[in-house]
């Protein structure tokens, strides 16, 4: 019997009915009827849980319309997430790649679901107080897991490029600055020349999440441990300490900003410091590499210019996120952040 859609708010945008008998033929072991919703939340590639009597898997798949050549790269987080399964990075288990378009309107694939929790504010409010500072320990552990992963033993050694990658990224996202500025800044333009110039020595290179946070992972329903990693649409090879300084941002920007923990008294909130986080990953990173303020100031940089994107978008009436209005002004203040850190 064909599936229905969810009927709610975040209802499916393509036939059930022809992804059933697809996912059928592909995953003959499927049986029980199917039902689908799609999951809520600010996700750049859309997601859906489908299910098949007990069987509980997860649809990912690029969003409608035009894409950037190198955006919403659903086939990599296939890839990657099946190089990992062999290793002790906690990941789904992958299941099939659908290339076919026609299918759900992009190409998409399906894993297993995974019971857990995601908290998208750096605080964890709704965790209990005694909970959160093993919830940072297990995020940083599993950070340290994933970067002592050999790339080419599993497969991975042609995921990008193995040298220069902070020099890499920053003419990147200079770049992008200069195609979405709307107006001038300093701190900015002091950026884009002080980076490249105090780029570390040490040039190591290893599996990079490339969005690694607290929203980015999924914890046990009950127990303060990470069980999985999600969202590896922006992985590749680069640097650790990269992941390891887009993390520790939630002790740059405030509650209001980016639901960071600036500001807070975190000893009362039951949440670490910076250097306990980046000590607790040092512990099993199996690399000598310190944060330095450059890392941190890239980090901030690169959120800054993301930003200026936002803001782009929004004037000319095409931001995807509804908030595009509220987020846009955090790239003069990250950017201002960015430069105090540089200084």
């Amino acid at each position: 019997m064909p599936a229905a859609a969810d009927d709610g708010p975040h209802k499916a945008d393509f036939d059930a009915a022809i992804l059933e008998s697809t996912m059928r033929k592909a995953l003959p072991d499927l049986s029980g009827p199917m039902s689908i919703e799609r999951i809520a939340g600010g996700q750049s590639n859309p997601s859906y849980f489908v299910d098949f009597g007990e069987t509980r898997l997860v649809l990912r798949k690029q969003p409608p319309g035009e894409l950037l050549p190198s955006a919403h790269a659903i086939d990599r987080e296939y890839r990657v997430m099946g190089a990992l399964a062999s290793t002790p990075v906690p990941v789904p288990k992958m299941l099939h790649f659908f290339d076919d378009p026609t299918i759900v309107g992009t190409p998409f694939y399906v894993m297993r679901r995974i019971e857990g929790r995601v908290f998208p504010d750096s605080r964890l409010h709704a965790v209990a107080w005694n909970d959160r500072s093993a919830m940072y320990g297990s995020i940083a552990a599993r950070l340290a897991t994933l970067h002592r992963v050999d790339p080419d033993t599993v497969g991975l050694g042609d995921y990008g490029k193995h040298k220069d990658y902070f020099a890499r990224q920053i003419a990147r996202w200079t770049r992008q600055w200069g195609l979405s500025a709307q107006r001038e800044d300093a701190n900015i333009d002091y950026l884009i020349d002080w980076l490249p110039r105090n780029i570390p020595a040490d040039d190591l290179c290893t599996i990079s999440h490339g969005d690694y946070r607290v929203g980015n992972v999924m914890f046990d329903p009950t127990e303060p441990r990470v069980v999985t990693i999600l969202d590896w649409e922006l992985s590749t090879l680069g640097h650790p300490l990269a992941d390891l300084a887009h993390c520790c941002i939630a002790w740059h920007t405030g509650p209001d900003e980016f639901g960071g923990v600036r500001g807070l008294d975190l000893a009362a909130e039951g949440l670490p410091t910076q250097s306990e986080f980046a000590d607790w990953y040092y512990t099993d990173a199996g690399h000598d590499a310190r944060l330095m303020p450059f890392h941190l100031s890239f980090a901030l940089f690169r959120w800054a210019v993301v930003f200026e994107g936002i803001a782009a978008r929004a004037q000319a009436g095409n931001a995807a996120n509804a908030d595009a209005a509220r987020v846009a002004p955090l790239a003069r203040v990250f950017a201002e952040r960015a430069r105090a850190l540089a200084d």
